[in-house]
């Protein structure tokens, strides 16, 4: 997997945020996620030894995964970008559940692909 710094950074106003996302991707593992990402423009790192940090200026996620074929979601998304996180993963054909949550833990909206 390629890590790449070339992605635009999380906008300021979420670094300190919560997390508010969280969800779980079919299809791919969680090398092949990453690499997913970084080639819709993302940065890429490695975060554990099989987990990878993504983000863009609207949203920073971890993925782990749980096993060969299904990965751990879990961040911060500006709710505004959720549907283009959505989209990007159906244009891929990862299967996926998202969940969004609000400052209080409750679900706000949950998106199933």
């Amino acid at each position: 997997m390629d890590i790449s710094d070339d992605g635009p950074e999380l906008n300021s106003g979420w670094l300190d945020a919560a997390n508010n996302l969280c969800g779980i991707l079919r299809g791919r593992g969680t090398s092949a996620v990453a690499e997913l990402f970084v080639g819709a423009g993302w940065s890429s790192r490695s975060s554990s030894w099989e987990g990878y940090e993504v983000e863009t200026r609207w949203c920073r996620v971890e993925l782990d995964p749980l096993d060969r074929a299904e990965t751990l979601l879990n961040g911060v998304v500006d709710p505004g970008g959720l549907d283009g996180l959505a989209s990007l993963l159906s244009r891929s054909g990862v299967g996926f559940v998202l969940e969004l949550y609000d400052e209080s833990g409750d679900l706000l909206r949950e998106i199933t692909g």
